[in-house]
């Protein structure tokens, strides 16, 4: 039959999003009867020319009965994909549940290295804009090409402390921080991490560009380092505390003689008990300091209604003020005041080489004279020569290195000179047992005497009253 015959039988019925060609028959007499490429033709002449299901035509041709009392799918479009949706892309991991136990490189596990902070400097990167793509196209069964839609384009949501460029593409640190997502996934840079408990195995060890607040205890062998400040609500047990602003420990520190606190500013605490304290200007205690070494680069006050400061050693650039020093049972205790720690630990070390350098130079003018008298015997081997000329540059190498050192401790001596104003202040008493070191001078207390300052006049510590 040809297309016009079929005509009688047959029509095509499209869906309305034209994706779609049904075949329906209006009639069915015995005189039907045609090929699947005569149906090809009459559809394709009704328009229908994308997706012909060619299988099924072959199944109409070959048994029309079967198709004569219902609408038949013959064609299919293809629809159009959406593109892909933008988005905002971190540079950062945000994810809490990723944080891991780090591995090291022998493949054991670090439980203390678990918390990953997402450190920021200002003016670094954050995340990126990733725009939308275009979909794919699609086509209708009757050959139109319908156009794709593009996905949608992602919007940052801005927090605090952060900037977006001019094109809103990126966005950046304002601050140095932490990046942190808040509600609705806001991104925000905040100045301080915060730990809600102890620093403990559930939270690991800190490291963190801003200050840091634990509302809780600092266990044994944890680390925290800030570049911020470090504010412990609670106590600090033998962990490492370094700052390069200042520390506050409201609890007070009992560290077992392990770990240590360190600040390039200040260092507050109730009290100090077998701890490693450093701060490069002053040390406050309220309480007592105990069998400690602290060192400050400007004063150590310790002047509370306790105010005591007993055994270990307690150093000061300046002054050392307390309510009670020593203790009834002449416990060793030494204070020293009018050079800052560093000098006098650097002053330590420069005395020790210098004495490892003198017996070098006395061990090599030895092993000379010996060598000089076998010269002299005409005793001297080639191998022998050749050991003079090595023990030869040693001591002049050692000799010249002398020299250097004794520069260098001439230097900081003088500056043990300038001690008029240091002073070690007992408001309340000074026991026995204590030894004052202002400067490059030294007294050693006998006797227990009340309310009195220790300070460095015409070359000799001296005791004056405290009123």
């Amino acid at each position: 039959m040809d297309s016009q015959q079929l005509d009688t039988f047959l029509r095509i019925q499209l869906s309305t999003d034209l994706l779609s060609a049904y075949l329906i028959f209006t009639r069915m007499t015995d005189e039907f009867q045609c090929s699947a490429n005569e149906l090809e033709l009459f559809i394709r002449s009704k328009g229908v020319v994308q997706g012909v299901q060619l299988d099924v035509l072959k199944q109409i041709s070959t048994n029309p009965l079967a198709y004569c009392r219902e609408q038949t799918l013959i064609a299919k479009g293809k629809p159009s994909n959406p593109g892909n949706d933008g988005y905002i892309k971190m540079i950062y991991n945000m994810s809490e549940q990723d944080s891991k136990p780090a591995e090291l490189q022998d493949g054991k596990v670090d439980f203390k290295e678990i918390k990953h902070i997402n450190n920021v400097n200002r003016g670094q990167l954050i995340a990126r804009r990733i725009d939308p793509e275009m979909g794919m196209p699609g086509m209708t069964v009757t050959g139109q090409v319908l156009d794709p839609k593009q996905g949608k384009q992602a919007r940052f949501k801005v927090g605090k402390n952060v900037v977006l460029n001019a094109e809103q593409t990126a966005i950046y640190a304002a601050i140095d921080g932490m990046v942190t997502l808040t509600d609705n996934d806001k991104i925000n840079v905040f100045p301080v991490f915060e730990v809600n408990g102890d620093v403990d195995y559930r939270v690991g060890n800190i490291d963190f560009v801003g200050t840091v607040v634990i509302r809780g205890n600092v266990l044994s062998g944890f680390r925290v380092k800030a570049s911020g400040d470090i504010r412990v609500i609670g106590g600090v047990e033998g962990a490492e505390l370094e700052s390069e602003g200042s520390i506050e420990v409201t609890g007070g520190i009992i560290a077992g003689n392990k770990g240590f606190v360190r600040a390039s500013k200040n260092v507050k605490s109730s009290f100090i008990q077998d701890g490693h304290v450093t701060a490069g200007e002053d040390v406050t205690v309220s309480q007592s300091i105990m069998h400690s070494n602290v060192r400050a680069g400007q004063n150590v006050i310790c002047s509370g209604a306790k105010g005591l400061i007993v055994g270990g050693v307690v150093q000061a650039g300046d002054n050392v003020i307390a309510r009670t020093i020593g203790n009834a049972m002449s416990t060793a205790t030494t204070i020293e005041v009018g050079v800052r720690p560093e000098a006098r630990a650097n002053l330590t070390e420069l005395r020790k080489k210098q004495r490892e350098i003198v017996e070098s130079i006395d061990k090599s003018e030895k092993a000379l004279a010996i060598l000089d008298q076998l010269a002299a015997a005409g005793q001297l081997t080639n191998e022998k020569m050749e050991l003079r000329a090595k023990f030869s540059a040693t001591k002049r190498q050692s000799a010249a290195e002398l020299d250097e050192t004794k520069e260098k401790i001439l230097e900081i001596e003088k500056t043990l000179e300038n001690t008029d104003r240091a002073r070690v202040e007992a408001a309340n008493i000074v026991y026995g047992g204590t030894k004052i070191v202002i400067g490059r001078y030294t007294k050693f207390v006998k006797d227990a005497s009340k309310r009195v300052a220790f300070q460095l006049i015409d070359s000799e510590i001296v005791l004056v009253p405290v009123h």
